[in-house]
């Protein structure tokens, strides 16, 4: 039944018309050319530090709230207010009160709104205390009402929902400013007002932005409907970025086959190995950028046991992030356990909990799981061979070098200064259990029940849930930004994360496999489409049904999450031979190479 779906699929050419973006390109390019920024001699605008930012939305009589608020929360997390028409003066005092745990105040406003003495000494109290943002739209005679206040003011005249986006793409560095006011409007904006700023963030926008056609990425909806309908996935999240935009953001079918829950385009997946490219790697590259760690470095100079172990002794940081230094590929340590390991109830004598209702005793991986690993015999040092304990081997390297646990670190350093909302480990801990994509229904190891918010990998999840080669979780918009900063060579929101020169080394070929430190690439065989990824491109697979890429030559990013393993590793349904992940990028990269 698959080769005749697909079959089908490739005669019809893709049939499934495309779901059009709701914004129009012309008037994109309009707002973008008209949009002013006025005021910002303090530099605000972009905003650049999103690590502990708590932004309040507050609109009166704008109607594009929702454009600008969803585009405002890809940033950031975003709080939305309301003043009503006229208000009274106790509820300005109320909202006022309202607003103390925020620290970043964006006022939308129009020409609905009304310029009155109450609404001017609301802004200004804000202003006193906090840091503000006005942005306006209709008639520019509003902001000689407003040349009393000292914060920025973005200002556009269409009020429209592209208007809107770019404001809000503004604000944060998606977009830049460059335009200038064309007439004078009271005595402070005087024509050939405005202030300049650059673009340092992703950017949202259409297809035909990047000068990729719609019309060429129609069979997308296609091949998903025929994905789903095979038992393939029972839902996925597909993006693309082009250019430093996101051109292609969409969300299929549902979390299972059962259809009780439409998947968002924002839900959460367990990114499986792609943990190793996007938590541990970026680790081990920042620590190599700082001096404190070398590549060349024996692995027991930081996990001590290892240097009685005569296979495991010498080996180094640089053959494990090749796979190359011998390990065995995978232990399955879930046939250790034994009825007395695990508990229905949480305690502190069964304190990590693998599962809803499902908890394994303490120090499980200490006396059991780590000892084994050392244990682990290996026979293809110098060969590639694909290891889960590499990157086991990885996070105790990583831990003992920064004396922060793998999860802390990566918060810390990357994560939250990123502006990621939804990346890291654990997520049962900050989301609820609805926003996660469930990845079984019965994992088929030892949790015989729903796996949803616990890390799919019996190895991490019996290791608490953080481990580096599995247990990261996230959303496509949060993965495209961390790539999008490996695409730009290590920075990201006007910050540096890496040198230049180290993701070219960790990124391109290091051995005679193909890959790069960590990632994936193009050459080797088995991974990667074949048809059109420049010798630049790098990337990397995860099991439960993950896959990103990056191609250098195209300036595109490739985000693609399902939950591919549902509802039972193939047990029910058989595994699917159709690869939807590498034909939707082939999907892609035809429509970017006819658009070129």
């Amino acid at each position: 039944m698959k080769n005749v779906l697909y079959s089908l699929l490739l005669l019809l050419g893709g049939s499934t018309a495309f779901a059009q973006s709701p914004f129009r390109l012309t008037a994109l390019k309009e707002a973008e050319k008209q949009i002013t920024l006025l005021n910002n001699a303090s530099g605000l605008v972009p905003v650049t530090d999103l690590r502990d930012l708590k932004i309040a939305s507050v609109q009166y009589a704008f109607g594009q709230k929702a454009v600008f608020d969803s585009i405002a929360s890809k940033y950031s997390p975003v709080t939305g207010y309301s003043i009503a028409h006229n208000p009274a003066d106790s509820a300005l005092l109320i909202l006022h009160d309202q607003l103390k745990l925020y620290n970043l105040i964006l006022i939308t406003l129009s020409d609905l709104s009304t310029f009155d003495a109450k609404l001017l000494r609301f802004i200004k109290d804000q202003e006193a205390i906090n840091r503000v943002l006005v942005v306006l739209t209709g008639s520019g005679k509003n902001l000689a009402l407003l040349e009393s206040l000292r914060s920025p003011i973005i200002w556009y005249p269409g009020n429209t929902a592209e208007g809107a986006s770019a404001a809000a793409q503004l604000i944060f560095g998606g977009m830049a400013a460059s335009h200038r006011l064309e007439t004078a409007y009271g005595n402070v904006f005087k024509s050939g007002s405005g202030f300049s700023t650059t673009k340092i963030r992703l950017g949202y926008s259409v297809p035909e932005a990047v000068s990729v056609s719609s019309n060429r990425l129609t069979g997308i909806d296609s091949l998903m409907k025929v994905a789903i309908a095979d038992h393939v996935t029972p839902g996925a999240v597909v993006l693309l970025a082009k250019d430093g935009q996101v051109v292609f953001h969409k969300a299929y079918g549902n979390h299972t086959y059962s259809k009780e829950e439409p998947t968002q385009p924002d839900d959460i997946f367990d990114l499986a190995s792609v943990t190793k490219v996007s938590a541990t790697t970026p680790s081990v590259m920042r620590l190599v950028d700082q001096n404190t760690i070398d590549l060349k470095t024996p692995i027991s100079t930081y996990v001590a046991r290892t240097r009685t172990i005569p296979d495991k002794a010498t080996v180094t940081i640089r053959e494990a992030m090749l796979h190359e230094a011998g390990y065995t590929p995978y232990i399955k340590f879930y046939e250790k356990l034994k009825p007395l390991d695990l508990n229905s109830d949480s305690s502190a004598a069964f304190p990590t909990k693998v599962a809803d209702g499902f908890f394994l005793r303490a120090n499980y991986f200490d006396e059991v799981m780590w000892p084994t690993t050392l244990k682990s015999k290996g026979d293809t040092r110098g060969k590639f061979v694909y290891s889960d304990v590499s990157m086991y081997m990885m996070k105790e390297v990583i831990e003992t070098a920064t004396h922060q646990k793998l999860n802390e670190y990566v918060q810390k350093e990357f994560y939250r200064p990123l502006g990621l909302q939804t990346m890291g480990f654990l997520p049962r801990n900050r989301f609820p259990r609805s926003r996660i994509v469930p990845t079984t229904e019965n994992d088929n190891w030892f949790r015989s029940m729903r796996v949803q918010g616990y890390v799919n990998d019996p190895g991490a999840a019996m290791a608490g849930g953080v481990e580096g080669h599995a247990g990261l979780f996230a959303n496509a918009n949060d993965l495209a930004i961390l790539w999008q900063m490996y695409l730009n060579k290590g920075s990201y929101g006007g910050q540096t994360y890496f040198k230049p020169a180290t993701v070219d080394l960790f990124t391109s070929e290091q051995s005679r496999s193909g890959r790069g430190y960590g990632f994936a690439r193009a050459t080797n065989p088995k991974q990667g489409p074949k048809a059109y990824p420049s010798p630049l491109s790098y990337g990397h697979t995860g099991y439960t049904g993950i896959y990103v890429w990056v191609d250098p030559k195209y300036n595109l990013v490739y985000v693609c999450l399902t939950n591919r393993v549902y509802p039972d590793d193939g047990k029910t349904y058989g595994k699917p031979t159709l690869n939807i992940r590498t034909l939707i990028l082939d999907r892609f990269y035809e429509a970017v190479v006819q658009g070129n």
